[in-house]
């Protein structure tokens, strides 16, 4: 916060103290900038997690604003000025919102000149973003019994609505909620345990868990629907990733498997909708992707993980791979420090991806033919180049390790070069990975090889929400009432996340 001469305080004993609080602060401005330098070009052992540095980030911002407010109550005008930038800087706020207004006028509408009567010229007008608590209610439902005054045994009265939790407290968009504030928002049940206890309503996780359970039992048709489509597609991306276990009878967890199966034709103007589900294997073996894409025949765009050679030589699917993966390895090594070949091998990927940068959201068409142009020649001669260098350079180290690894992949590294439809990478998926380990960080492992599979349903239903622009609580809420109202099973293709996209009331708000 820049202060002019005039603003600085006349007493030396305030003035040496505000230049040490200064430097204290700069001190742990640079200290931040530091770690983020070291998280983004260090080695990995000595990076620290992204959330560590946000935090930092978090309460140097704060202490600065605090700064800032102690100044604006000092100098008048300097608030004036802070104001005036807040109001050019702050955007509107959403026309979907409901308005409340409140509108402050004066007491008296007589000239306090000449006593005649004031008349309007015209009026300011302020929004500012206001937030009702989350507020619980009780639904109650009312079913008249009739009877017939002439007949002994006749009573009518209507069905009851269906419910999820027969003979339970919560509606369809109670268990809807508990489903996105674990899954999406990533908190544990016993945390939102406490959330509603301090509202009064005392819940118990293991109820939590009950609710939980049997909606994910309820949305396994959905899910298995999803990865149907999914699997009808002429080009998927695969990835995988940790999802630790409890194993009680060793007192310790165990490493399952949470397999993503993604689709996104967005960058070439595909016409299927983005989507992605996940499938729960209790290890890495190779047989698990085979066995979850059984039937699929088309380009899986893969790392480097040799279990999905194997698929591909059973299934006939056709592998792409990763030039991230590529480019990581040789990352590694130039970051480290001097490594000219590591350097130089980074430089021509990255002309990949800028030729990339600019055709990404192109036809599948008009990418073909750029990287026929641009690309192909980039590749035709870094194999060759690094094949050289290999000679010459010690078999042993991580650099020739680097160097095999691509040449052994040449040929599904060059895919993407003959088919616009094949990315230069495997992000989208690995992007549809994070979501997991965000929420594998707080809840720390999945009781059981049935909790990881229901973590894998709802996930895959609100991952794939969040890709379509479709709101999961409002989705999930509605997908349940009509699951327990008898949804024929024959039109379960309008309960997947991609078929609310027209619907307003769905839609998430970017």
């Amino acid at each position: 916060m820049a202060m002019t001469a005039d603003q600085l305080p006349d007493d030396p004993d305030a003035l040496k103290a505000m230049v040490l609080a200064r430097d204290v602060e700069n001190a742990r401005l640079i200290q931040i900038i530091r770690e983020l330098q070291r998280h983004r070009f260090g080695r990995r052992a000595e990076t620290l997690p992204e959330d560590q540095l946000l935090l930092g980030l978090e309460e140097a911002e704060q202490i600065e604003a605090a700064g800032e407010e102690e100044a604006e109550r000092v100098d008048p005008r300097e608030r004036n000025e802070r104001a005036t930038k807040r109001r050019a800087n702050r955007g509107a706020l959403p026309a979907h919102l409901p308005r409340i207004e409140t509108i402050v006028d004066i007491d008296n509408h007589v000239c306090p000149c000449c006593r005649n009567g004031l008349h309007r010229i015209g009026e300011d007008v302020s929004e500012r973003l206001d937030i009702v608590p989350a507020q619980l209610r009780v639904i109650v439902v009312r079913r008249p019994k009739y009877a017939c005054r002439a007949c002994d045994d006749v009573v009518v009265q209507a069905p009851a609505p269906g419910r999820l939790i027969e003979g339970g407290l919560p509606t369809d968009a109670t268990v809807a909620q508990v489903l996105v504030s674990k899954y999406a928002d990533h908190l544990p049940l016993y945390r939102q345990a406490q959330i509603y206890a301090r509202q009064g309503i005392n819940l118990d996780r293991s109820t939590l868990a009950d609710w939980v359970g049997r909606a994910a039992w309820h949305l396994r048709p959905v899910h298995e629907r999803l990865l149907a489509k999914l699997k009808a597609s002429p080009k998927l991306f695969a990835d995988e990733t940790t999802a630790p276990v409890l194993d009680p009878g060793r007192g310790k967890t165990r490493t399952g498997q949470l397999w993503a199966y993604a689709r996104d034709d967005r960058p070439w103007q595909g016409a299927d909708p983005p989507g992605v589900a996940y499938v729960y294997a209790p290890d890495r073996k190779a047989e698990r992707p085979i066995t979850h894409l059984a039937g699929f025949t088309g380009i899986l765009q893969v790392d480097g993980y040799g279990g999905y050679r194997v698929l591909a030589d059973k299934s006939g699917a056709t592998l792409a791979f990763c030039w991230a993966h590529v480019r990581r390895r040789f990352y590694e090594l130039a970051a480290a420090g001097p490594a000219p070949i590591a350097s130089e091998a980074l430089r021509r990927i990255a002309e990949l991806y800028r030729i990339e940068d600019d055709i990404r959201g192109r036809s599948a068409e008009q990418r073909r033919a750029v990287r026929q142009e641009k690309s192909l020649p980039i590749v035709a001669d870094l194999v060759p180049w690094l094949r050289e260098k290999l000679e010459l350079i010690s078999q042993k180290t991580k650099l020739a390790e680097a160097i095999r690894y691509t040449l052994s992949r040449r040929d599904g590294l060059s895919r993407f070069l003959d088919d616009g439809r094949i990315e230069i990478d495997s992000n989208t998926v690995e992007r549809s990975i994070r979501p997991i380990a965000l929420n594998r960080k707080n809840a720390l492992f999945a009781g059981s090889d049935g909790g990881a599979e229901h973590w894998a349903v709802v996930a895959s239903l609100i991952e794939t929400c969040k890709l379509n622009g479709v709101e999961p609580l409002g989705y999930l809420a509605d997908v349940l009432t009509r699951i327990v109202n008898g949804h024929p099973n024959s039109q379960i293709d309008d309960l997947l996340p991609w078929a609310y996209i027209q619907a307003p009331e769905f839609r998430a708000v970017a």
